[in-house]
């Protein structure tokens, strides 16, 4: 009896051993299964699918695009491009002011260049102070300018240009000038006043300009007041200042 049952039982653990034996073997046919299958199927991320070669003729047609930036935009392209909602096209007014050869030809009289340009304090005089010019040659009055129509006034030998020519060797063609200028002055108290005063300015003139006998700056505004006189380069003749009280 119990040699039938350690028969029954050894005759069990050899069965478990084949049974083990017959998984081993099946796992190893599946394996070499499963690595044979491998080899034949095509390697890479194409299985199963179209290579791209085998592809290239349906994407031939598109082998030829360009980057974007380097096509010809369309025109509703550069519409969209060049225009925003936002933006609104800024309205350009003329500007007929002078400039280049317009500005030079304004500034010339009767083709003559002028040395002398009128500053932003120019005004003409109040016709209540009647400011005049009496000129005397020995002693003898020889002309009268009235000093009420403009804001300036050009002396020189130039008769093209002068208001009032002199004809004289020592004359400059542009000698000098006299011009009314707008001052203001405040006082003590911040209240500010309104004049217009005479000024002769000398044009860097070759015998130069006197009042009362003494020569004063070039290409400065000094200071007329009536009863000055006036005389330009070498000329005898006298200008005298005279003013309405």
């Amino acid at each position: 009896m119990s040699s039938s049952k350690s028969y029954a039982e050894g005759s069990g653990r050899g069965r478990k051993f084949d049974n083990d034996r017959d998984d081993r073997d099946n796992y190893k046919y599946n394996r070499e299964y499963e690595r044979r299958h491998r080899e034949d199927r095509p390697r890479g991320s194409n299985r199963g699918r179209e290579s791209y070669e085998d592809r290239k003729p349906y994407r031939s047609k598109y082998d030829d695009r360009k980057p974007y930036d380097d096509r010809k935009p369309s025109y509703n392209e550069l519409n969209r491009r060049s225009q925003s909602p936002h933006q609104e096209t800024p309205d350009f007014k003329p500007n007929f002011a002078n400039s280049g050869l317009l500005a030079a030809e304004s500034k010339t009289v009767n083709g003559t260049v002028l040395k002398y340009h009128e500053p932003l304090e120019a005004h003409k005089p109040d016709k209540k102070d009647d400011w005049r010019i009496f000129v005397f040659e020995d002693e003898s009055q020889t002309d009268m300018l009235t000093l009420d129509k403009q804001s300036c006034y050009l002396f020189g030998r130039d008769t093209n240009v002068a208001d009032y020519p002199i004809v004289d060797a020592s004359i400059s063609k542009q000698h000098a000038v006299i011009q009314f200028r707008m001052l203001r002055s405040k006082n003590e108290f911040g209240d500010v006043s309104e004049q217009v005063k005479p000024f002769i300015l000398d044009l860097e003139s070759t015998n130069g300009t006197h009042v009362n006998g003494k020569e004063i700056p070039v290409s400065r505004f000094y200071e007329v007041m009536a009863g000055d006189v006036l005389q330009f380069g070498l000329d005898k003749r006298e200008f005298v200042v005279i003013k309405s009280d």
